[in-house]
């Protein structure tokens, strides 16, 4: 079963405010990109939480910024 696409925009779209505003991100890693560490897997039909991206150093505080993301998008 594939996530809804609404809710796959809306965490996008939620991703690239994040991005934006943080002043280090902008400079560190492109909007795509950023968007891209988080790809949206899907288990038993349900979307599941990202994961640490292993490839970025990712501040804590911005991580916690995409969970709630992801919360807000799919819950």
């Amino acid at each position: 079963m594939i996530a809804d696409p609404l809710s796959v925009s809306i965490f996008e779209m939620r991703l690239e405010e994040i991005h934006r505003r943080d002043p280090m991100l902008r400079y560190e890693i492109s909007i795509r990109d950023f968007i891209a560490l988080f790809p949206l897997k899907i288990k038993n039909g349900k979307p599941v939480k990202p994961e640490q991206p292993s490839s970025f150093a990712l501040d804590r505080g911005v991580f916690l910024q995409v969970l709630v993301a992801f919360n807000q998008s799919f819950n």
